[in-house]
């Protein structure tokens, strides 16, 4: 047991260091995390011991702890039973829940790609799996795009971005993130579709540092802006009013002499500045985020 709860602890620094990065592959690979520690014999206390170390590897991508809270609620509720038969329950709705958030990605991915149209222009920030998945399915179904991805400093995701676009035959253009303004006036974009990291239950949304910038800009401007995510990423916490913590990074990521910096890893985008979430359930507006939080995630309150 000892093997397993060491790699649920390196999969807590891959977290923390980025090697794993981006909210739905943070979630699950911890939920992995946990069910390898499930299918090795382990119990009730180290799914806990283990939901705790994982928890804390990350504050502002609300997908893990929802993830680890899924893992230890099926945990709790087999916890009286024998040790083959936690092992065969819990592991079973863990690797459920693990396909259920994969495919999510897939339906994401058909309904937003159904928001666009052919010809249309495309701006995105930062790096998100969901996003490219959106793209690449428009691409495929004969629309011709052509997708503008800011750099996204300090970190430069959207290299990342534009990478994956191009090897999905997505036409794509990398821009520095000070071009934003610039860019959707003088190239007629359509439509900005982003990810997310966490949404609250009022329709705000918290992703990657410069996002809220992309959305004011794209509020003045009159051009849709979109979220593109998981339910996994609804914040339950957040209909109490409980707010999430927005992590700083090392300022090295920024500089590497010695001046004071200032790092945030994210921003807060409010929903006024949002036209549309697009979920693996539909395609809502961000004031249903709450009524369908309290719909379909009740096991997020389960505590």
């Amino acid at each position: 047991m000892m093997a397993e709860l060491t790699a649920v602890q390196e999969t807590a620094r891959k977290i923390q260091s980025m090697e794993i990065r981006g909210a739905l592959d943070i979630a699950l690979a911890a939920s992995e995390a946990i069910l390898k520690l499930v299918d090795a014999g382990g119990t009730y206390p180290d799914v806990a011991a283990a939901g705790k170390i994982l928890s804390s590897a990350r504050p502002t991508a609300v997908s893990l702890p929802n993830a680890v809270n899924y893992c230890l609620y099926v945990a709790e509720r087999s916890k009286g039973e024998t040790v083959g038969g936690f092992k065969k329950n819990v592991g079973d709705s863990i690797r459920s829940f693990v396909t259920e958030q994969r495919n999510a990605k897939d339906k994401i991915a058909q309904y937003g790609s159904n928001l666009i149209s052919d010809g249309e222009v495309i701006l995105t920030h930062c790096n998100s799996d969901t996003v490219i998945a959106i793209l690449t399915k428009a691409q495929e179904s004969g629309k011709k795009i052509h997708v503008y991805a800011t750099e996204t400093r300090p970190r430069m995701q959207g290299h990342l971005t534009v990478k994956a676009l191009v090897a999905n035959n997505v036409p794509a253009t990398l821009i520095v993130d000070s071009a934003v303004h610039h860019v959707l006036k003088t190239k007629h974009v359509d439509k900005v579709i982003v990810g997310a990291d966490t949404v609250y239950a009022n329709g705000d949304v918290i992703n990657k540092i410069g996002t809220s910038q992309v959305a004011l800009c794209a509020h003045v401007m009159d051009v849709d802006f979109i979220v593109a995510s998981q339910t996994l990423k609804f914040s339950p916490e957040s209909v109490g009013g409980a707010r999430v913590h927005i992590e700083e990074r090392d300022v090295r990521e920024v500089a590497d002499f010695n001046v004071p910096i200032y790092n945030p890893a994210f921003d807060i985008t409010p929903h006024h500045y949002i036209d549309a979430i697009v979920t693996e359930y539909g395609v809502i507006p961000p004031e249903a985020v709450y009524p369908l939080l309290s719909e379909k995630l009740r096991w997020l309150t389960w505590k």
